[in-house]
């Protein structure tokens, strides 16, 4: 299959700019000087900001085993080495072409198929199910967060009103993906819908039987894929607390930023502040969203715009660029591989031949029948031996032929 290589375009590079720009803007609004930002990062501690770069690595680690777990249930095998850079790879989709990670779970899919023809269903429903497990623990920290923010009689607050607006738009989100996860018959209507609609935008001069009935067979698998993760309740524990285990380090780098520039903060702050970021994935508004809430929860302004820049240089451009060089690294090995087995394809076939063309001459060769003929009622050392060279020729030809094709 030939590489489709994700390419970083103008447009990609504008959004990142927009982003900065949007968030610039803002810093002046609420009059927040730069100089003491650049300032406040100057007393940082390095080593507790060192601490949280690692926690980007870790958070990935635990993303990929997650993911993994799902996989293997479903006889989807693959290495945790390759599958962690799987997830680095769309990392840096879900960067280039910001989609609410879709981009990224699309670039997932493809690697794995493109290995593993003929498993696009299975892929997608450990996708699937991942996505519904990160949204379960996303609403779960936003409640938390709540509970935390009204023992603490912060209830009249923007805080706490978009985190109980978060969690309760989330949690509808979530019913109806799961009811249109495990309704084989609403995913059927879906797709005759989208390619009722793709046959009137082309007038129907685009042929979409054959690419109506695959969509049909990757939706069955996909359903029964959905209904074995329903009878392996112990596979989806394991996921969950995976996925846990990576969201909880996504926390701690949060957490660490600001302890690295010498403030303490409440588990309440980093819980509904990191989850209401987490479901805003509009270029700009997270790194808004955060210093915002950080500074309507007691956080001081210079701290909060700090702390933001800091964290989302980790989990933003850090990630960008390890991902960059997964993606990288992935596609020259591909190429690389690709080369590889063409060139071994060819040595094959050539030495196929040598070995057909000196076959047909030891089985042709009339001397040789003659002598064979000659000692028919003799079996003297040379007939044996004659034999016994003609049948291991034949059969050494055989049994390449047979391993090549």
């Amino acid at each position: 299959m030939v590489s489709t290589k994700p390419k970083i375009t103008w447009k990609t590079i504008i959004l990142s700019v927009i982003g900065i720009l949007a968030f610039l803007v803002y810093l002046y609004l609420f009059n927040v000087d730069i100089p003491t930002i650049i300032e406040t990062a100057q007393h940082i501690d390095l080593s507790i900001y060192t601490l949280s770069t690692l926690f980007v690595f870790v958070e990935t680690f635990f993303y990929t085993l997650s993911w993994q777990s799902l996989l293997n249930l479903l006889s989807v095998k693959l290495p945790i080495v390759k599958a962690y850079l799987y997830v680095w790879y769309g990392t840096f989709m879900d960067v280039v072409v910001p989609s609410a990670s879709i981009s990224g779970d699309v670039s997932k899919l493809y690697l794995v198929t493109r290995e593993q023809s003929g498993t696009g269903g299975k892929v997608v429903a450990t996708l699937v199910t991942q996505r519904l497990i990160s949204i379960g623990t996303v609403i779960t920290s936003l409640i938390i967060g709540i509970g935390i923010l009204s023992a603490e009689r912060q209830t009249s607050g923007l805080p706490f009103k978009l985190a109980l607006f978060f969690a309760i738009a989330t949690t509808l989100f979530l019913v109806l993906f799961v009811l249109l996860c495990f309704k084989e018959m609403w995913m059927l209507q879906i797709i005759d819908a989208v390619m009722g609609f793709v046959n009137y935008i082309s007038r129907g001069r685009l042929n979409l039987i054959k690419i109506k009935k695959d969509a049909i067979r990757a939706a069955g698998m996909f359903h029964d894929s959905m209904k074995e993760f329903g009878r392996a309740p112990k596979t989806l524990f394991t996921s969950t607390l995976f996925a846990v285990l990576s969201w909880l380090s996504s926390l701690s780098i949060a957490y660490l930023v600001l302890l690295a520039l010498n403030f303490h903060v409440r588990l309440g702050v980093i819980l509904v502040t990191c989850s209401i970021v987490t479901v805003v994935p509009v270029r700009g508004l997270p790194e808004i969203t955060m210093a915002t809430i950080y500074t309507l929860l007691g956080v001081p302004p210079k701290i909060s715009a700090t702390a933001t820049i800091l964290t989302r240089i980790l989990t933003f451009w850090l990630k960008f660029f390890v991902g960059f060089a997964a993606q990288q690294w992935l596609e020259i090995k591909t190429i690389a591989t690709s080369v590889n087995t063409t060139e071994a394809g060819k040595a094959q076939k050539r030495a196929l031949t040598s070995l057909k063309a000196s076959t047909n001459f030891l089985c042709k060769d009339q001397s040789a029948n003659c002598l064979l003929r000659h000692h028919c009622r003799k079996k003297t050392p040379k007939t044996n031996l004659y034999s016994k060279l003609i049948r291991s020729a034949r059969e050494s030809y055989d049994l390449v032929k047979k391993r090549i094709c």
